[in-house]
């Protein structure tokens, strides 16, 4: 394996790798991202390896292990280029079907095509899919082109021609001055702009600086950074290089959830492949520009995304934050000026420096520049990864992209931001998206997860979610997040088991204020936002939670009751058979009735009873019904009119 000694070098390597594949030759990419793994990707990829082997087509036809593309929901995810035929959902049963058929005859099966639920229609090529069509991946666009495990894949596509630009082209300066001109702000959730961060750091008189990828990626629902550290690793590391050249900084980290462990193996070898090809170490592409990089494994704890307790954890302590007198890129990791960025944040570094800030900055809203990508879950047709433009309404992404609410039920709201987000309720839909933009609302951006909620879900519960999550995560360091954030919590619970009374809504907001105005650090000042969003947009559920019991949308265990209604019940006996408590009295043709001393509330017969019947109902806020007496229990048919 030869090193790689300027920027020449790496251009003609790129050159002879191309030459050694023709472009027309079928070529299989299979998703290998965790999410496609869970589904049985590892043992889709093994069989096209048999079966090419078995065809005698190994000389023409390459498959490779792909990142993530995105369609999780939808996964296996297979496509075939160069043609870029897109199959969902591929079993190891399907291969035999897809080498014989797609690949020998050139014809497309449609029943592993997708199929847009609103039109019928089917899309043969990935670009055509509903879900990315509105899309705008420049992130993301590589992941499923590139073998993850492959510096050659990422070399063949441009890889690396950033490092090689900014080091043989541009001025240290020159790559600061051009990271400052795109605007970019950090993916991580605070979107403080990088190059002013950069700038920073470059300007303290402490020689000795860091850069540093925060992979400590904790937010429920959210994989954004997953998906790019095991998918595409080396555009984050290419990026770090770059930055590490930009602020004089000759050493690097990469902080990753002990949870990631495929991503922990990918960039592991990602920063051994660069090594050896001359693009990490000592005289980078003979430039005299010395770079070595590290990974460390966090230990699962959500407050070390917090750049201060991510840099503590660092350097062998316990992972809590510290006062921020001066900020960490000045004074940062060891007491020394060190650049924190996350993963999506470093991987626009090398499209920033290749294409140019104004080519950056042409996307976007006025103050935030680029695309985003976002964790799309929740009551969503639709789920995935999805990276759009800054300025892209709320209500594009979630009805265009993600194909709106399933089982005609209505849109409620939409959570951003992580545990630490806000709910933005309909009537915001047309917000969008950008970091101000956001914030104004009573959310953020955050790292970008993103979580719609549908008509059943109750905005105090989801309150009550988020800060009992933000409870078990506080580091207990500071008072007003340590106990302030545990007494909400308390009373948002009694509040969602009818033990609500009058002044809880007057004193959890006094708690959401002492703990915004005087936590440490950013967990506990941000925590408050779940209850204050809802709040705000819900104080009606707040009230009927209280003063009526009553659970609005039929969610909170302890404020609702199932009642089959005798009008509509047809004697079936499947939700009795179904009843883990054995609370449901019935018998053939006879009006079944729940006994509401034994049900457990579990919802069971709700979720069993046939559609066409429609018999089990839910009641809150006021009295069951009484039993229908015994001697009108019985079902009489009526006779058929002829």
């Amino acid at each position: 394996m030869a090193r790689l000694n300027t920027p020449g070098e790496l251009e003609s390597f790129r050159q002879e790798i191309l030459s050694r594949r023709d472009p027309n030759n079928p070529c299989i990419s299979i998703c290998a991202g965790a999410g496609c793994v869970a589904s049985g990707a590892d043992e889709v990829i093994e069989a096209f390896h048999q079966e090419i082997e078995n065809q005698g087509l190994a000389a023409t036809v390459s498959t490779k292990g792909t990142g993530c593309p995105g369609f999780c929901e939808r996964g296996p995810v297979v496509v075939i280029y160069p043609e870029e035929i897109c199959y969902l959902q591929v079993k190891v049963e399907d291969v035999p079907e897809i080498i014989e058929q797609t690949i020998k005859n050139k014809k497309v099966i449609d029943r592993l095509l997708f199929e847009d639920p609103a039109t019928g229609e089917k899309a043969v090529k990935e670009s055509d899919i509903s879900f990315y069509r509105s899309q705008e991946r420049t992130v993301l666009c590589n992941n499923i082109k590139i073998d993850s495990k492959s510096i050659e894949d990422y070399i063949s596509l441009g890889g690396y021609s950033a490092l090689a630009k900014a080091l043989g082209e541009m001025t240290d300066i020159d790559v600061l001055e051009e990271v400052k001109k795109s605007n970019l702000r950090g993916r991580g959730g605070a979107g403080f702009p990088a190059g002013r961060k950069w700038e920073g750091s470059r300007n303290a008189p402490e020689p000795i600086k860091y850069v540093i990828v925060n992979a400590d990626e904790g937010d429920p629902g959210a994989f954004m950074d997953r998906a790019l550290l095991e998918g595409n690793p080396h555009s984050i590391l290419e990026g770090l290089i770059i930055g590490g050249y930009a602020v004089a900084s000759h050493e690097g980290y990469f902080y990753v959830r002990q949870e990631y462990p495929l991503a922990v193996e990918n960039i592991n070898l990602a920063i051994k492949q660069a090594e050896e090809y001359g693009l990490l170490g000592e005289n980078i592409l003979g430039s005299g520009f010395d770079f070595k990089v590290i990974v460390h494994q966090g230990a699962g704890a959500f407050v070390c995304g917090e750049s201060t307790a991510l840099m503590t954890s660092l350097e062998g302590k316990a992972g809590e934050p510290r006062p921020k007198y001066v900020r960490s890129n000045v004074k940062g990791l060891w007491e020394r000026p060190s650049v924190l960025n996350n993963v999506e944040t470093w991987a626009n570094v090398p499209l920033i420096i290749n294409k140019g800030a104004d080519w950056f900055s042409s996307v976007g809203t006025e103050s935030s520049k680029g695309t985003k990508i976002f964790s799309l879950v929740g009551k969503i047709t639709n789920t995935g990864l999805v990276e759009v433009p800054m300025g892209m309404t709320l209500n594009e992404i979630i009805y265009k992209i993600g194909g709106g609410i399933p089982n005609g039920k209505k849109f409620k709201a939409v959570q951003t931001g992580g545990p630490s987000g806000g709910c933005i309720p309909e009537h915001l839909l047309d917000l969008q998206v950008g970091f101000d933009e956001l914030t104004k609302a009573g959310s953020m951006m955050g790292s970008g997860g993103m979580i719609v909620l549908d008509e059943d879900t109750c905005m105090v519960d989801v309150a009550r979610y988020f800060i009992e999550f933000l409870t078990d995560e506080s580091c207990g360091k500071c008072v007003p997040c340590r106990e302030g954030l545990r007494q909400m919590h308390r009373i948002l619970t009694n509040i969602t088991k009818g033990l609500g009374k009058e002044g809880d809504i007057e004193l959890l907001e006094e708690l959401a204020e002492t703990a915004v105005e005087a936590s440490l650090c950013a967990l506990g000042k941000s925590a408050p936002n779940p209850f204050l969003s809802t709040l705000k947009y819900f104080r009606d559920e707040y009230e009927a939670h209280i003063r009526e019991k009553k659970c609005p949308a039929l969610a909170c265990k302890e404020l609702i009751a199932f009642y089959i209604d005798p009008d509509k019940c047809k004697a079936c006996m499947i939700c009795a058979k179904k009843c883990p408590a054995d609370a449901i009295d019935s018998a053939k043709k006879m009006i079944h009735i729940i006994d509401q001393e034994k049900c457990t509330k579990c919802g069971t017969c709700f979720e069993v009873c046939p559609s066409r019947f429609g018999a089990v109902t839910k009641i809150s806020g006021e009295p069951v019904p009484a039993p229908v007496p015994e001697e009108n229990r019985m079902i009489i048919k009526k006779s058929k009119v002829k």
